[in-house]
């Protein structure tokens, strides 16, 4: 059986006890897809499927390979779909060294099979050189996540999957290893889905986001499309904000602040952050960004840039979401803006018409290769 050879396909429905699950969705096979949303709503289960350690009706393919297809009587079993399974907890081998433990993974590699990254490019990669005599009871709770990644990797998957990963870990530990699944991204041509409830996460991390609710699956896209969607929850939540990506196009030694070229303009972020033409990922928070008719003077926020809106969100409260896309022709990125009802009466903005966004605060989240779209 074969599928769609570019996509990841997940149709799934079943009951478990009271909890109803009703989920398809399509996505790239390639970079990271979150699978977010609250507790209890099928994230976990979902990915079980995937990996075939659990099994509910319909069908799942990982591009041109149909691991499950209920109406054709197929069911590849778990050992022969090749999936990394990262869980919350490492649940690495207590009585075998962090060698050990990385080579179990990489024992599990058929001849046939092949093997997609070599040991000692995992340790690089993961920077684990320094653990891999350690007993595994002597590390914390993120070295021990890094090495389940690596043991992982070692397994030559098709896929990674990632469950709630940094959920167990401290705040500290999580900021430490999330560089190291931005490396996964950068540096290997691996599909990888993420489950989380924590959007910092999401932002962070995700190209392509899949949105669940009470088993049910309420979107699918890139996270820019979905961040901008006035039918979804994300724009409507008091922290919305859209993430964007732009390149490193000079660096003002005079007063500490990187300029970063996006499609539609150049932002100022302070501090300087790295050699000139790297990816950098970026996150504009709707309620950082206000809007005016005319070219801004004597003002303290340096990013100021021309736009069009092109759509108005108002749900008839005090504020609306008006979004913008940046460059004087409006054929730019798209960014959001959260302004009260008074000041869109006030200055009677419409769609179509030209202005300036202000962009009070530009958040530098991560370096990137590229957005997945």
């Amino acid at each position: 059986m074969t599928g769609d050879s570019g996509s990841i396909s997940v149709d799934l429905s079943g009951q478990l006890g009271a909890f109803t699950l009703g989920a398809t969705f399509s996505v790239p096979m390639r970079g990271i897809t979150a699978l977010f949303g609250p507790s209890g709503c099928g994230k976990t289960t979902i990915l079980r499927c995937m990996a075939g350690l659990q099994r509910l009706q319909g069908r799942v393919a990982l591009g041109p390979e149909v691991w499950q297809d209920d109406a054709q009587g197929l069911f590849v079993p778990p050992h022969q779909r090749h999936v990394g399974y990262v869980f919350q907890e490492a649940s690495l081998f207590p009585h075998l060294s962090v060698k050990d433990n990385l080579q179990y993974g990489a024992k599990r590699v058929g001849a046939a099979q092949g093997r997609s990254i070599a040991f000692d490019d995992v340790v690089q990669l993961l920077g684990i050189g320094h653990l891999l005599d350690r007993s595994t009871r002597a590390l914390s709770g993120g070295e021990r996540q890094r090495i389940a990644v690596g043991r992982a990797l070692l397994a030559a998957p098709r896929i990674l999957l990632m469950d709630e990963p940094l959920s167990a870990l401290d705040k500290m530990s999580r900021d430490d290893i999330l560089p190291t699944f931005e490396r996964l991204h950068e540096q290997l041509a691996l599909p990888i889905l993420y489950v989380t409830h924590d959007l910092g996460e999401v932002e962070r991390l995700a190209d392509t986001l899949v949105l669940l609710d009470k088993g049910a699956v309420t979107a699918a896209g890139p996270i820019r499309a979905l961040q901008l969607d006035p039918k979804l929850p994300l724009l409507a939540s008091s922290e919305a904000a859209v993430i964007i990506e732009g390149r490193i196009v000079g660096i003002d030694t005079a007063f500490a602040l990187t300029e970063i070229g996006i499609d539609g303009g150049t932002l100022l972020v302070p501090g300087t952050h790295g050699p000139i033409g790297q990816m950098r990922r970026l996150r504009i928070t709707a309620s950082d960004v206000s809007l005016a008719r005319s070219a801004p003077h004597g003002t303290t926020i340096v990013n100021s840039l021309p736009g069009r809106i092109v759509a108005i969100d108002d749900s008839g409260g005090p504020q609306v979401n008006v979004i913008v896309a940046l460059g004087p022709n409006g054929d730019g990125l798209r960014i959001a803006a959260r302004i009260t009802r008074k000041s869109l009466v006030t200055l009677g903005l419409a769609i179509g018409d030209a202005i300036y966004a202000q962009i009070k605060g530009v958040a530098l989240i991560a370096s990137r290769t590229s957005l997945v779209s």
